[in-house]
């Protein structure tokens, strides 16, 4: 072996000995974070504090450009390291509202979102009892005292649902629901119950780990003030709260649900006609096409059923994705003609439209694909 290559090995020996000892700080943190879990536990403090995690990033990257590091990839390892911390707390005890223990009733409960929240209600010290189609002959038994009744079915039956449970409720529990249409949901709850109303719509899915930095959107109902506790918990499990007006909710989720799963169903059903296997494409892929070649891949690996009453759960919907489908035939041709000035001047109409979100969405995108190019390249 010459003297280069042993040169060489003594470098890689050393690395690997700092690597060692990155991996033995990164333990002693996580000890010390379980620590501090436990503390916010006993305390009933929130697991996640924006304005904490604000400064200690912005602290972090300071301490990184002092050392020569750069410091958009030091953020990025602390971000790693946090996300790892909330992780652990998800199979844990969670801190409680200074309310107290609540009976809460999940209806629809053996769902995914059901079983997620039941869960981390029950890990935080409330008695939760679950409503599923099979239990409708013990309606009386399960709605008799309960603080909170969450609607959690399915869009197709969501009204049908709160029309028949609402005569059963006891006029001080509060009604509330986690679907993604807010403003006749919302109305159907205030007809059905005389009682605390709030209308709710979690912006995850099923499968996160815990809700730690998840949005909550939350829309007036009726009786604030009995809702407060409820607010507070979902702080205390570190969700964010967005206030806001129901139709303004789902005039957006038309367009952030309702239209981007149709344009997927779209894409796949044009990949599936022309026989374009997503794998081969993946292969031919830049890493920008792969990245939305996953993200239609991911709506065609779940239920057709859920996404069906997504996209067809309103005549506004409906006729949204009508007035899509024929702003489609107007762009086409453009196709059709081989107006490529055409092209160019929708193209500069909506780029002035985008204006400054356009460089956002240039940057947040780099930030995406180029972390999946190296998780995945």
């Amino acid at each position: 072996m010459n003297q280069n290559q042993n040169s060489l090995n003594a470098f890689r020996e050393r690395i690997d000995d700092i690597d060692g000892e990155i991996l033995r700080l990164l333990k002693e943190r996580n000890e010390t974070v379980k620590q501090v879990i436990s503390t916010k536990i006993q305390n009933n403090l929130p697991i996640f504090v924006p304005d904490r995690e604000d400064e200690k990033i912005a602290g972090f990257r300071e301490m990184a450009s002092e050392r020569g590091l750069d410091a958009d990839w030091a953020e990025d390892f602390l971000r790693m390291i946090m996300s790892s911390s909330r992780a652990y707390q998800s199979g844990k005890t969670f801190p409680q509202t200074s309310a107290g223990s609540k009976k809460i009733l999940m209806v629809g409960g053996r769902g995914g979102m059901g079983s997620l929240y039941s869960r981390i209600a029950e890990l935080s010290g409330h008695k939760v009892s679950v409503l599923d189609r099979d239990d409708w002959d013990r309606v009386e038994e399960l709605t008799r005292g309960q603080d909170l009744v969450i609607i959690t079915v399915p869009i197709k039956v969501t009204q049908d649902t709160i029309e028949r449970i609402g005569p059963h409720l006891d006029p001080d529990t509060i009604l509330a629901d986690f679907t993604s249409n807010k403003a006749h949901i919302l109305d159907a709850m205030m007809n059905a119950h005389k009682g605390p109303v709030v209308a709710l719509h979690p912006m995850h899915g099923p499968d996160v780990t815990n809700v730690s930095r998840q949005l909550m959107m939350v829309c007036h109902g009726r009786d604030d003030a009995a809702c407060e506790w409820l607010l507070e918990q979902f702080q205390l499990w570190g969700l964010r709260i967005k206030f806001v007006d129901p139709e303004q909710h789902d005039r957006a989720m038309h367009l952030i649900q309702g239209l981007r799963h149709f344009v997927a169903l779209l894409h796949g059903s044009f990949m599936r006609e022309f026989d374009l296997k997503p794998e081969d494409m993946a292969d031919f892929s830049s890493p920008i096409y792969r990245a939305e070649l996953m993200m239609t891949g991911r709506i065609f690996a779940q239920d057709a059923e859920l996404y069906a009453d997504i996209v067809f759960s309103t005549f506004e919907r409906r006729t949204l994705l009508i007035e899509f489908l024929e702003h489609h035939k107007k762009l086409a041709v453009l196709v059709m003609n081989n107006d490529r000035e055409g092209f160019i001047r929708e193209f500069s109409k909506i780029n002035d439209f985008f204006g400054a979100f356009a460089e956002q969405a240039l940057t947040e995108s780099s930030y995406m694909i180029n972390r999946l190019a190296d998780r995945f390249g």
